[in-house]
């Protein structure tokens, strides 16, 4: 098996590993990493909940090889928090109730976090869209949909972006 060393810069810190050159970015975050808050699910980037941002794009980090973003800027839902608080959007989610069991959470919120980086101000519908890819069982996406609306609401409203 060849390994690969990499020097990945993740939620703004840099990490040296060394990786079978196969490994996907979602083995390396939760097994070299220990963020575990990228779950783990399909492995073929149709449910959404590995999304993580890299370069500001969502992306399906199970079919990202990690080589891949060597020199890239990758960001996990453990890189929102800003100190101890929670970004805009996880507190939203909490707010309007939108986590339910939690599973798809963090792969929704950094689904919706590169989608409002580009679109600050979206409507309802391109929120809905937007989300599309990451499958939720339990809510039903009605708060999740809310929490991401008022989340750019008060965004837009402290001059941030998202």
């Amino acid at each position: 098996m060849t390994e690969v060393q990499l020097d990945l810069t993740v939620n703004g810190r840099r990490h040296r590993v060394s990786v079978p050159a196969h490994h996907s970015l979602l083995d390396v975050l939760r097994d070299e990493l220990e963020l575990t808050g990228t779950k783990t699910n399909c492995l073929e980037a149709e449910c959404g909940v590995c999304t993580v941002v890299v370069d500001g794009k969502s992306v399906a980090s199970c079919t990202m090889l990690a080589a891949q973003c060597q020199g890239r800027e990758v960001v996990t839902i453990e890189g929102l928090q800003d100190g101890g608080d929670l970004h805009p959007l996880q507190e939203a989610f909490v707010e309007h109730g939108a986590v339910q069991c939690g599973y798809c959470i963090p792969g929704m919120i950094m689904t919706a976090k590169a989608f409002l980086d580009e679109n600050p101000r979206p409507t309802r519908e391109a929120v809905r869209e937007a989300i599309a890819g990451t499958l939720c069982r339990c809510t039903g996406y009605q708060k999740i949909v809310d929490a991401i609306m008022a989340a750019s609401q008060r965004l837009v409203q402290q001059g941030e972006r998202p």
